[in-house]
């Protein structure tokens, strides 16, 4: 099973993502789990100082920007 945790206040961006990474591992048929990380002292626990972030199984792969879809698998692949 993949975990992924989004890190970020909630905002658009946050969900955008969130959704864009749900869409990549379903493609993948992969089981996974998605956590949403939206305290502002969990996100700096992980070194992210601009959201949204993605990190898989607890090591950030992306922040500051909304990957697509398509990013999103070629990082899990």
């Amino acid at each position: 099973m993949i975990n992924i945790q989004i890190l970020g206040t909630g905002c658009a961006k946050c969900k955008q993502l969130a959704a864009n990474a749900e869409r990549a591992l379903q493609d993948l048929g992969v089981e996974y789990r998605i956590d949403k990380i939206t305290e502002i002292s969990q996100i700096v626990s992980f070194g992210v100082m601009a959201t949204p972030a993605l990190a898989v199984d607890g090591q950030v792969k992306l922040a500051g920007k909304v990957a697509s879809p398509d990013e999103i698998r070629a990082l899990l692949s």
